[in-house]
């Protein structure tokens, strides 16, 4: 195993109480229903848009607002305070430091824009530990779409059959099983269980990473 594909929200980041509150603060300025924390957890994974069309859809529009024009109002709100409230998981940094020790590459492929990913990497202080991001809106396509994995990877001209895809989302192993490459589900993620289903192996927390990884590398 040379590469580690990591997802970021839910993987790498605790990023749900920026989104939620942000996403709470998009639905005001359209005086709409304002949906709990938990509710936005279920709609985080498929990009930025469709957490916008998910959020206003729970707050009541039936499809009259642009999608479009409320994607960027959105993002104007959560960029700047994308780090205010969002935290690293458990050990997440020692972990990216011990793959790289090992000779893994580490990099990101995120449905969420490169921007916003970029800048979350970087104030949490880990960018060093990252060697490339594939964001949402890096390639014509994203998760699950395999591509999204394959481009990302060979960003640093890695090959994508020997890396291994960690993420907390159905989308993240299904993109994984169309390389096709080994999963690995975060468990402590966004993602229901039942997302788990196609995995190679379930990861209880960020710091069984490097053992999981290290055993999924040795030959049968």
């Amino acid at each position: 195993m040379k590469t580690a594909v990591f997802d970021l929200d839910g993987t790498l980041v605790d990023s749900l109480p920026d989104l939620a509150e942000s996403g709470m603060e998009l639905l005001k300025s359209y005086d709409l229903h304002l949906p709990s924390e938990e509710a936005v957890r279920a709609m985080i994974g498929d990009g930025a848009r469709a957490l916008v069309d998910r959020l206003l859809t729970y707050g009541g529009d039936e499809n009259r607002i642009d999608r479009d024009e409320a994607t960027r109002r959105f993002l104007d709100i959560y960029e700047p305070r994308a780090t205010q409230k969002t935290q690293l998981f458990p050990d997440t940094e020692k972990t990216l430091a011990t793959l790289q020790e090992r000779g893994i590459s580490c990099v990101i492929c995120t449905n969420k824009p490169v921007k916003a990913a970029q800048a979350i990497i970087e104030q949490l202080g880990i960018a060093s530990l990252i060697n490339a991001i594939g964001g949402g809106d890096s390639f014509p396509m994203r998760k699950p779409d395999p591509d999204h994995i394959r481009k990302t990877v060979r960003m640093i001209n890695a090959e994508p059959t020997r890396a291994i895809m960690i993420g907390d989302h159905q989308n993240d192993i299904r993109a994984a099983m169309g390389v096709p490459m080994p999963s690995l589900f975060a468990s402590w993620g966004y993602g229901d269980r039942t997302m788990s289903a196609h995995a190679t192996a379930i990861a209880g927390c960020v710091a069984e990473l490097p053992r999981l990884i290290y055993d999924l590398s040795r030959p049968n």
